[in-house]
C-alpha cells in the first residue's frame, strides 16, 4: 500500500524503498504564479494607460454635459423670465398707449361735434340774415308798389269824393306825396319801436 503525506507540496507514493514526489494539484506551480502575475501586471498597466484615462475623460465630457446643459437650462429660463417681463412692460405701454389713443379720440371727436356745431350755428345766423335781408327787401318793394296803389287809390277815392279830376292838379299831387311820406314815418316809428310790421 502507498502512503500519501498531503502536508506538503508535493505527495509522495512509495513502493517498498522507493519513493517518488508528484506536485500538489491544488498548489500552482511558480512559474504559473510568475506568468499570471506578468499577466496581471501587463492588463493592470494597460488599464492605467488607456482605459481608466478615457474612462476618465468620459466621465468628465458627461459631467461637463450635465453640467452645462443645467447651466443652459438656467440661462434658458432666466433669458425666458426676461423676455416674459419685457413682453409684460410692453403690453403694459402698448395698453397706456391704446387708452390715450382713445382719449385723443374721444377729445378729437368733441372737437369736431363744437366746430359742426358752431358751423350750423354760424350756417344758421347767415340764413337768418339772408331771410331778413330778403324780407327787408321784400318790405320795400311791397311798400314802394302799395305806396303807388294807395296813391292811385287816394286820387280814385278824392275824385270820387269831389267828383272831379283831381289827377291833373299839382296842389293834389303834393297833397297825396305828403300823405304817403306821413305813412312812411309812421311806418318807420312803428318798425323803430318793435310794433306790427317790425
Amino acid at each position: 500500500m502507498t502512503p500519501i503525506h498531503l502536508a506538503g507540496l508535493v505527495a509522495e507514493s512509495c513502493t517498498g524503498d522507493n519513493c517518488v514526489k508528484e506536485p500538489n494539484p491544488l498548489v500552482p506551480a511558480v512559474a504559473e504564479i510568475i506568468l499570471i502575475a506578468v499577466i496581471f501586471l501587463a492588463l493592470w498597466y494597460l488599464i492605467a494607460k488607456f482605459v481608466a484615462p478615457r474612462f476618465e475623460q468620459t466621465f468628465a465630457a458627461r459631467r461637463d454635459s450635465i453640467e452645462g446643459g443645467i447651466a443652459r437650462a438656467e440661462a434658458a429660463q432666466a433669458e425666458a423670465q426676461a423676455a416674459l417681463a419685457q413682453y409684460q412692460q410692453q403690453l403694459a405701454e402698448a395698453r397706456g398707449e391704446a387708452a390715450q389713443i382713445r382719449e385723443n379720440a374721444r377729445a378729437e371727436a368733441q372737437r369736431i361735434v363744437e366746430d359742426l356745431r358752431a358751423q350750423a350755428q354760424e350756417e344758421s345766423a347767415r340764413i337768418v340774415a339772408r331771410g331778413e335781408e330778403q324780407l327787408a327787401a321784400q318790405r320795400g318793394a311791397i311798400v314802394r308798389e302799395l305806396r303807388g296803389e294807395i296813391g292811385s287809390l287816394a286820387l280814385e277815392l278824392s275824385e270820387k269824393i269831389v267828383d272831379q279830376r283831381l289827377s291833373e292838379d299839382a296842389q293834389v299831387r303834393a297833397t297825396v306825396d305828403a300823405f304817403l311820406a306821413d305813412l312812411e314815418q309812421r311806418d318807420g316809428a312803428g318798425s323803430a319801436s318793435g310794433g306790427p310790421d317790425a
